[in-house]
């Protein structure tokens, strides 16, 4: 049966007592159930993920905070998500989530399970893949293993529209790798002095690592744990500035996520702020990093669009 034949039918099926909207209403219905399924069927057919890789110059600046709560503010606005914890030994996400995973990265690397077997569902369903927590043999993987484990992504980029890489901290060869391979880079980094300072060290080895493609290179400022956006912008223009006279590579400012009390309780509870406190200024601080991520405006999330629309727009006018 052909959509407009499933319409007619539709229209047949409704009772003489029910009103114009209610028969509008159950068409839209109809229509949007049909361009979802679509929608769905496209996109196993070809979907490749945007890779966005987080990372930072030291542990404690919140990176981790900042790749989950990312994630679920870019799953309200309607796209699948899978954090993939590349913290190699130290991972952080499935503590934060409240999981305790059967399978980790190691039993991808040492004991032959694919990248697909090992992902767990957290809230919201978002998917997330465990770095291992307190693994020796993570911790100290050679290059080849690294790379080994780049490729891997590869399987998951048909699973998600965003595949989020949540890195350690610092200059490891493990956090280059990633970094190279990625398509947007955010950095995370505070106001201290201290992390400043190791915020252009690792930006430095990353321009060195990267030689003659360094200039082609952008990376996203994610302020953390700042005042007010004037503190943030202080800190993009104090790290840029070096940037522009010694690199190669592009600094962008992307957003500021303020302190936030709330971020603390969140933590304690297991549950990120943006679910646990999601009215709170952290949320609504990453809920307006992840729309500008997508080129979109705070009050925007997944549009009916299509025949769907038209319905919705053809009966508003009616209304009116």
């Amino acid at each position: 049966m052909d959509q407009a034949e499933r319409l007619r039918s539709i229209v047949k099926q409704k009772s003489e007592n029910e009103t114009e909207e209610q028969i509008i209403d159950s068409i839209v219905k109809a229509v949007e159930n049909t361009e979802n399924q679509v929608k769905k069927e496209e996109k196993k057919k070809e979907k490749k993920a945007k890779v966005i890789t987080v990372t930072s110059g030291k542990g404690g600046v919140g990176k981790s905070s900042v790749s989950i709560n990312l994630a679920i503010q870019l799953k309200k606005r309607g796209r699948e998500v899978i954090i993939f914890d590349a913290d190699f030994g130290l991972a952080n996400i499935e503590v934060m989530f409240g999981a305790v995973p059967k399978y980790n990265l190691s039993d991808v690397v040492f004991r032959g399970k694919s990248i697909r077997e090992v992902i767990v569902r957290g809230p919201m369903d978002i998917g997330f893949v465990s770095g291992g927590s307190g693994i020796n043999g993570l911790g100290n993987m050679t290059r080849d293993q690294v790379m080994f484990l780049v490729e891997k992504l590869e399987e998951l980029e048909s699973m998600a529209d965003i595949l989020i890489i949540d890195t350690g901290a610092g200059i490891s060869d493990s956090v280059m790798e990633f970094l190279l391979s990625s398509q947007d880079i955010l950095l995370v980094t505070t106001p201290e002095p201290t992390s400043i300072t190791d915020s252009y060290a690792l930006l430095k080895t990353l321009n060195a690592r990267a030689e003659d493609n360094a200039k082609n290179l952008s990376v996203k400022l994610v302020a953390n744990r700042v005042a007010d956006e004037a503190e943030a912008s202080n800190l993009y223009y104090k790290l840029n500035g070096v940037i522009n006279r010694f690199l190669d590579l592009k600094l962008e400012y992307l957003g500021m996520v303020p302190w936030d009390q709330n971020m603390s309780k969140s933590v304690m509870q297991q549950k990120p702020i943006s679910i646990a406190y999601p009215s709170s200024a952290g949320a609504l601080a990453v809920e307006k990093i992840a729309a500008e991520l997508l080129g979109q405006k705070m009050e925007e999330t997944e549009e009916k669009k299509g025949l769907a629309a038209a319905f919705a727009k053809m009966f508003k006018r009616r209304k009116n």
